[in-house]
């Protein structure tokens, strides 16, 4: 009995392996024949051509327009005039009141210098001159006695001679002092320090009560009705630059552009850097400052052309040449650059070689090989 049992199980442990290697072989013979199939998926869309799916910020059309030529400027502003209210005699700081941003009128007094010494020179002077005009009259009523005298005989002609020398050196004399009296007189009127424009007061270096040597700055004085920016042009773009062209800036902290006008060339170059000035005159605007920082160009030119932004324009084969869609394929078409410049405030280039309205890849997209399928938005649909 126990024979016939081992028998069973034997036979039954030999079915349950027959069936599982059969199972296994079935599944490898499966997944075998899915890898065949997905290999084969692969392959076939391996030889179909792929297809870009291209979005309205990749793409550009050349269009017709007015492509300027420019010349890069940047330079700081300034104010047309300032002016440097500086102490012409020393003394101590009187009445000074302004400080920055208060407005002054030309001819306004903003701040004297102690005149208590000025005003003790001019009577001194005064008293000088007095005095030497009495001895003029002393030598002169001398002169007039001693020409009677010599009329008479009474004294010789020697005499009447050194009587009009006396009266010569006294007239010298009071000249002097009243040329002096003159300069006491300057002295005093320099105490008094006033503006020489109207404007506002920019920077304020000394307080009430100081005491200054000659030429020490007292205050700084801007007229903001008109401003200029210097800017340094390289001999080429300078060749470009005349009078009365008209300049576009960008200035710091001002939302609008700026417009200005080439107002002065300067004849010589920088002796360092072979660089030309050139000089930009800028109307008084809402916000603008002497010191603020301008980038801009000035408009040196223009012309009509079919132009394509200047990004889209390659050169990584021997010639230029743009990523055109043509037929919903991309055409590489090559270009001969008839001129680079700015149509608004965007870099262009016109073109020789793209026609009107061609579609063009912009720089973004990268380089797509001749020949790409591609879908394009509806709104940029040939």
């Amino acid at each position: 009995m126990s024979t016939l049992r081992s028998h069973w199980k034997f036979w039954l442990i030999l079915a349950l392996l027959v069936v599982g290697t059969a199972w296994g072989v079935r599944t490898a013979l499966e997944r075998r024949a899915d890898r065949l199939s997905a290999a084969a998926e692969a392959a076939a869309a391996l030889q179909q051509p792929a297809v870009f799916a291209l979005e309205a910020g990749d793409l550009a059309r050349a269009e017709r327009m007015t492509v300027t030529t420019t010349a890069a400027v940047s330079g700081a502003v300034r104010a047309l005039q300032t002016a440097a209210i500086k102490a012409r005699v020393a003394g101590e700081v009187q009445g000074l009141r302004k400080r920055e941003g208060h407005a002054v009128r030309a001819g306004e007094e903003l701040a004297r210098i102690d005149p208590t010494e000025a005003s003790a020179r001019v009577r001194q002077a005064q008293q000088q001159a007095a005095s030497a005009q009495s001895q003029v009259q002393i030598a002169r009523r001398a002169l007039e006695n001693n020409q009677a005298l010599v009329q008479k005989g009474f004294i010789s002609a020697t005499a009447l001679e050194n009587s009009q020398a006396s009266l010569d050196a006294a007239q010298a004399n009071h000249e002097a002092a009243r040329a002096a009296l003159d300069i006491a007189r300057k002295t005093l009127a320099d105490t008094v320090l006033r503006s020489p424009l109207d404007g506002q007061v920019s920077a304020r270096y000394v307080q009430n009560g100081e005491r200054v040597g000659v030429d020490t700055r007292i205050l700084e004085v801007v007229d903001l009705s008109a401003f200029e920016i210097e800017a340094a042009l390289t001999p080429a773009d300078a060749a470009l630059v005349t009078i009365g062209q008209r300049a576009v800036l960008r200035v710091e902290g001002l939302e609008q552009p700026v417009e200005g006008v080439v107002d002065r060339i300067n004849p010589s170059v920088q002796a360092g850097s072979r660089a030309v000035l050139v000089y930009l005159r800028l109307p008084a605007t809402s916000g603008l400052r002497q010191g603020l920082f301008a980038r801009g160009h000035v408009v040196t030119g223009g012309q009509q052309v079919v132009a394509v932004p200047a990004a889209t324009v390659r050169n990584d084969k021997p010639e230029p040449y743009v990523q055109a869609v043509i037929d919903r394929q991309v055409r590489h078409l090559p270009v001969r650059i008839l001129i680079d410049g700015l149509a608004g405030e965007r870099p262009v280039s016109g073109v020789e070689g793209v026609p009107e309205g061609t579609v063009v890849l912009r720089a973004g997209t990268g380089s797509l090989r001749e020949g790409t399928a591609v879908t394009l938005p509806d709104a940029w649909q040939p």
